[in-house]
């Protein structure tokens, strides 16, 4: 029978939480393209449970040794002695997540000669070699479209918290015990007339200017492929052809490409330069698509008025990693796509992807990332060949 290896987050510092905020989740049946949401035959969970972290398991323990498969999950997935690393020899599978991604470089999959299928409970598998997933014939396998929205709502939440300076007044209150409105509005303004564009326009690119075009603002995107015109006459979008021309025509850049070879490091000294002075950079893609050093030199020099988002690399990022204490950032712990509600979605989705292959049929195209030794599904949209190998 096989052997799951699921990576997951820890729980709580005070525990698994024996009660929630909310006593229910929105139910959603479809995605605003028509995709089906996530349709495992059962889930043993309950919609609006904790199921990213170790303890919740994603509701999978009762399905999977029933039948007889072994589960085995851990959030020690770094270095030589971790528990990813000891198990992974007889693993069949490996789960986990964007947010504590089971980096798979080639020398670890090589290591994995059982390995058939790699999930990725959410959306976007850069912590995956996917050269070598391919070369040994692994399924590679995500939740598209199943934290989309939610990672779209954290970008919009994250320019309107930059530009109005909501942290520092926030910590005026908490911090301070103050009343202190001259610090707090001294670098807050309005959103309204602002030019904001988006680097990349696929579901959640798209998710975010449609979220922000109520706001009465100027919207741009910049993507490989032009958007339909219909779209761009009824969102009132400016295209760029290049990152560089969106870069110097914003107020705002929002992130929302994939990690490959083009983008990495693609915000660097030169990129962030053409930007106008003052402007904001909001990055909920991946963090290697800003050069680190660059987005604190900006900060510092003033360039940037701030920057925010919730990736870092690697995940999570060490202790002293700068931008944990650069001026004018609104950083997150990777949390943009790991709602209560977006877990329900990709915890099903997860299920509904082993379900498949247990049962030797097709896994959805469109979770596909790298299937019968090529890229595949929306794989073969969102990714490139020959990556070099990630930690």
């Amino acid at each position: 029978m096989p052997k799951i290896v699921c990576v997951l987050f820890d729980d709580p510092e005070q525990g698994y939480p024996t009660t929630y905020a909310r006593d229910e989740i929105p139910t959603i049946t479809r995605y605003p393209d028509g995709q089906t949401t996530p349709t495992p035959n059962e889930i043993g969970f309950s919609p609006g449970e904790l199921l990213g972290s170790v303890s919740g398991e994603l509701g999978l323990r009762g399905f999977l040794e029933s039948a007889g498969h072994t589960l085995v999950v851990t959030s020690d997935k770094d270095g030589a002695n971790s528990v990813l690393e000891r198990e992974l020899p007889d693993a069949e599978v490996v789960i986990s997540q964007p947010f504590w991604p089971a980096y798979l470089t080639r020398e670890r999959i090589e290591k994995a000669r059982n390995l058939k299928l790699v999930i990725t409970a959410g959306v976007g598998s850069d912590h995956i070699d996917l050269d070598a997933a391919s070369a040994h014939d692994i399924t590679v396998a995500e939740i598209t479209y199943s934290n989309s929205l939610s990672v779209a709502e954290h970008a919009v939440m994250q320019i309107l918290a930059l530009v109005r300076n909501y942290l520092p007044a926030h910590r005026w209150v908490t911090d301070e015990r103050g009343w202190n409105v001259a610090d707090s509005v001294e670098r807050a303004y309005d959103v309204e007339g602002m030019a904001v564009g988006t680097l990349g326009a696929g579901r959640i690119g798209v998710a975010t200017l449609r979220r922000m075009q109520p706001f009465g603002v100027q919207l741009h995107y910049h993507d490989k492929q032009r958007l339909p015109t219909e779209l761009e006459q009824e969102l009132g979008l400016t295209f760029h052809q290049s990152p560089e021309s969106l870069a110097a025509s914003v107020d705002v850049v929002s992130i929302h490409a994939p990690l490959h070879p083009e983008t990495e490091g693609l915000f660097n000294d030169d990129l962030i330069g053409k930007m106008k002075r003052g402007a904001y950079i909001v990055n909920t893609a991946r963090g290697r698509i800003c050069d680190r050093d660059a987005v604190v030199r900006a900060l510092e020099s003033g360039h940037l008025a701030g920057y925010a988002g919730d990736v870092w690399y690697p995940q999570p990022p060490e202790a002293d990693h700068p931008w944990r204490d650069m001026p004018h950032h609104g950083m997150t712990p990777h949390v943009s796509g790991a709602t209560l509600s977006a877990q329900a979605r990709y915890a099903a989705g997860t299920r509904e992807i082993l379900e498949h292959w247990l049962e030797g049929t097709e896994i959805r195209d469109e979770y596909l990332i790298v299937d019968k030794g090529e890229l595949a599904g929306v794989g073969a949209q969102s990714y490139t060949r020959s990556r070099a190998d990630r930690r």
